[in-house]
């Protein structure tokens, strides 16, 4: 772990240029080191910002440009630096808990690596990657969830995600994990109370009562579980391959979904022959579009190979779109891939702008499920999208941010619901508090680790380590 009694100092602002830079020091010498820095010096007051300039030591001057005649030059004198704006947080009213001060500055890369020179001169330490995030959990201003949330907002590359970890950031998941614990600590608090009477039996809590309070943390754990299954979706991402026949429509549509002219579009057919990827924010969702060749039996050597590759993708793919033109006759290789497509899919009828060449019927249970398109028009493109969104969420909209979207939270969540079902299975066959207990203290344990408050410090270098620089 780091050490957590020293000033630490980092750029806090993306790399490259820009026209602000913010280099942030935290810890018990960060006052004195920011107002070192500073020129002419003077005592910086909380929360208060103060323009001055920063100067850094130069060359010393010639004989000849010293300002006195007769006297002699010094070994070194100073130089402005940058113009920049300081900013005390003062203990504990502070991002990180600690002292801290945010040195706003010119957005150079050079100027910002010379004040953290100057800053490491004059007592700092180069921060770690989410150092100051981690202080900010150990000193108590935010849990884990928090800071995990940190890094997500930092990342987001869609309104959805942001949103989603701002949720987490406001304590959203928080809440829910401690109304689950709290029933859990009530519930246990009356069996271990019972333990003191073994003549009386479930002296405090009768064995419905201890059901039912169950039932209640079982309804929040679900909860959190499907929310934490669509919100995996938000986070991470998912890869949705097009697939069919040539001259089916697949780079058409997939130049449409993308929103641009990515995929080649011929009337000949063959002419995708590699896969060609796309990512787009879709309803929130940072999804990857994946144009595959069509699938035929070819003896080019080239092709064939592009055919194996879309017959590779399909693997990897959480979501199919299986193409079909409906203004050619269905063949019985389409009807073959639709049979062998695994699920989940979604079928596409193309080129719906053009007479239809046989009644959708003919897709068998499909049939109610197939979307029908036109690039051409852009009639269905709309209800593929949603179509697209719910398959991959298992929601009809999104306006409601899930709660949880981290795999580690799902996964302690999951841990949770298991003990809480086990507990449940023990009071039904009538086993005495300490089994039951048992089980209670194993889903408070998942509870807290998620949290933070049990978490060891493997976890915290895992986690923070993912963190950026001066995050």
């Amino acid at each position: 772990m780091f050490s957590t009694t020293d000033t630490i100092v980092a750029v806090a602002t993306p790399p490259g240029h820009g026209g602000i830079g913010v280099v942030r020091l935290s810890g018990p010498d960060a006052r004195r080191i920011a107002e070192r820095l500073m020129s002419p010096a003077r005592a910086l007051m909380p929360r208060h910002a103060t323009f001055t300039r920063i100067t850094t030591v130069g060359p010393a001057p010639s004989a000849e440009q010293a300002p006195s005649a007769g006297r002699a030059p010094s070994a070194e004198h100073l130089e402005p630096l940058d113009h920049a704006v300081f900013t005390w947080f003062q203990a504990p009213h502070s991002y990180t808990g600690d002292d801290v001060v945010e040195i706003s500055a010119h957005g150079s890369p050079v100027v910002l690596r010379r004040i953290v020179e100057l800053a490491l001169r004059d007592g700092g330490r180069l921060a770690e990657p989410g150092e100051f995030t981690l202080r900010a959990y150990l000193n108590g201003r935010m849990d884990l969830v928090q800071a995990e949330a940190v890094a997500d907002l930092v990342n987001a590359v869609t309104p959805l995600q942001a949103r989603a970890a701002m949720d987490q950031l406001e304590g959203t998941l928080t809440t829910a994990i401690r109304e689950a614990d709290a029933l859990l600590f009530d519930l246990a608090a009356r069996l271990e109370a019972s333990l003191d009477f073994p003549e009386e039996g479930f002296h405090f809590i009768t064995r419905d009562q201890a059901t039912g309070a169950l039932e209640r943390v079982s309804d929040v754990l679900d909860a959190l579980a499907r929310d934490g299954r669509t919100g995996r979706v938000v986070r991470e991402g998912r890869t949705v391959v097009l697939i069919g026949l040539p001259n089916s429509g697949k780079s058409s549509l997939f130049n449409a979904l993308v929103g641009a002219r990515r995929a080649i579009v011929t009337e000949i057919a063959g002419t995708t022959r590699d896969l060609v990827t796309e990512r787009v924010d879709l309803a929130g969702l940072p999804i990857t579009f994946v144009d595959t060749a069509g699938l035929r039996d070819v003896g080019d050597r080239v092709e064939a190979e592009g055919v194996q590759r879309a017959r590779d993708a399909l693997a990897v793919a959480a979501l199919r779109l299986a193409l079909v033109d409906g203004s050619v006759p269905l063949e019985p290789v389409s009807r073959g891939l639709l049979e062998t497509l695994a699920p989940p899919s979604i079928v596409v009828v193309t080129k719906c702008d053009l007479p239809e060449a046989w009644d959708w019927a003919a897709l068998g249970a499909e049939a109610g499920r197939a979307v029908g398109v036109s690039v051409v028009t852009g009639h269905g493109l709309d209800a593929l999208r949603d179509r697209i969104v719910g398959g991959l969420t298992e929601r009809e909209d999104l306006r409601d941010v899930p709660a949880i979207t981290n795999l580690r939270h799902l996964t302690l969540v999951t841990d949770a619901q298991a003990a809480v079902a086990r507990a449940g299975d023990e009071l039904r066959r009538g086993a005495s508090e300490e089994l039951v207990l048992a089980e209670l203290g194993s889903a408070r344990r998942a509870l807290e680790e998620i949290t933070g408050r049990r978490a060891p410090d493997d976890l915290l270098e895992h986690i923070f380590a993912k963190f950026c620089v001066g995050k």
